[in-house]
């Protein structure tokens, strides 16, 4: 069963690769009814993302469309901007990534669509925003994971930058899109009226420099590449053991006095270079060089064992395969298994009175539900065939 918080409502939904598809995701688990409009020469760009695939699905495609119907309608075309309007017409979401200004040359722009439906909740996800000089451009993650400084302060000093692994910045706009939906939804609840919705990956990018824009303004220093570590309080890094390696954290001066119980050595705790925070942040080096003595003499699960012990937070680092092994992952039931390929995917990381969503459609076919949605427009067989003949849908 789904979580049910958005049941009985609409999503049409033209978005394709991550940010859009991730919001539009989280939308059908919660329950919406999701209309992916896919463009018939292929659809959403993410099909082709393989290798890695599941048979002939790419494997990025299937972690972010579960619980969507695909229909393919060519919107360059008068009719099939005509069908997308008919769909909106009665749908509560309308949600596109398409660049600034290409959906209001369209004719599926906010006011074009609210004018036919007052009650829609609008969002445009873009790259740089619909405003400034760099409006119509397009972006993808990583391209604004260096435009937005978040790779300058990702990976260890004197070496190049690097990309944040994960698409945080991709799933995290699909995430605050997703938020000023839902708040929207919730203001219409008692306005009946719909609204726009905006949603960047600059937005996002810029958001999560926050703590770093912070202390920019206070220090006028440039931050730093710290590789694992954090600028604002030590110790809180990874550090080499005796087959692997176990990040440390301790965020106050309580936290770090654990760390010195959990490893044997509580003499460093009253240590003068160590006794508090910002002595630490100072002496960062010599702290390193400390401790890393301490766990590289022991192996990677019993520091662990140790500092848990002593009520210090910490983790072994893992791998995909070691987090989907480990036994806390297995017990919150986050990974689930999609039906018909048995393809394990992440399920909505929330729970709603102790429940997690569990409806797991598979992600549709490219233009599987065609003929079902258009039909329920009351399009017939006669008709479909005609606009597929003359390239309108497929």
């Amino acid at each position: 069963m789904g979580l049910g918080i958005l049941d009985g409502l609409t999503v049409i939904d033209l978005t394709q690769n991550v940010a859009g598809p991730y919001c539009s995701q989280i939308l059908g688990d919660l329950g919406a009814t999701v209309v992916k409009i896919e463009r018939p020469d292929g659809g959403d760009d993410t099909r082709a993302w393989m290798p890695p695939s599941v048979g002939l699905h790419s494997s990025t495609y299937l972690a972010l469309n579960r619980n969507k119907a695909s229909i393919c309608i060519d919107i360059d075309t008068a009719e099939g901007r005509r069908i997308v309007s008919e769909l909106t017409e009665t749908a509560d979401i309308f949600v596109h990534s398409m660049k600034p200004g290409s959906a209001e040359r369209r004719g599926l722009g906010w006011e074009e669509l609210r004018s036919i439906n007052p009650k829609l909740v609008y969002c445009a996800i873009s790259a740089f925003g619909s405003v400034g000089p760099l409006r119509g451009l397009p972006g993808y993650d990583p391209l604004l994971q260096a435009f937005t400084g978040v790779m300058s302060t990702t990976g260890n000093e004197g070496e190049d930058p690097v990309r944040v692994g994960v698409s945080l910045i991709d799933m995290g706009t699909g995430m605050w899109a997703s938020i000023g939906i839902l708040g929207s939804l919730l203001a219409r609840s008692t306005s009946g009226v719909g609204a726009n919705v905006e949603a960047s990956l600059l937005d996002t990018g810029v958001g999560w420099m926050s703590v770093f824009v912070s202390n920019f303004g206070a220090s006028g220093e440039i931050p730093k590449k710290l590789g694992s570590a954090m600028a604002m309080t030590a110790p809180y890094e990874l550090f080499p053991a005796a087959d692997g390696t176990v990040f440390i954290a301790a965020g106050n001066d309580r936290l770090f006095a654990r760390v010195c119980v959990g490893l044997s050595a509580p003499a460093l705790s009253s240590d003068p270079r160590f006794k508090t925070n910002p002595d630490r942040v100072r002496n960062r080096l010599d702290l390193r060089a400390e401790l890393s003595a301490l766990v590289r003499a022991k192996p990677a699960k019993e520091i662990v064992a140790l500092l848990r012990s002593a009520g210090a937070p910490c983790s072994e680092l893992n791998s995909v395969a070691e987090m989907l092994a480990h036994e806390q992952v297995q017990a919150v039931e986050i990974v689930r298994p999609l039906p018909v390929s048995d393809h394990h995917v992440v399920a909505l990381p929330v729970k709603v009175d102790g429940l997690r969503g569990s409806q797991f459609n598979q992600p549709p076919e490219l233009g599987a539900d065609t003929n079902a949605v258009l039909g329920k427009l009351g399009y017939d067989d006669q008709q479909l065939a005609a606009f597929r003949a003359a390239g309108v849908i497929a």
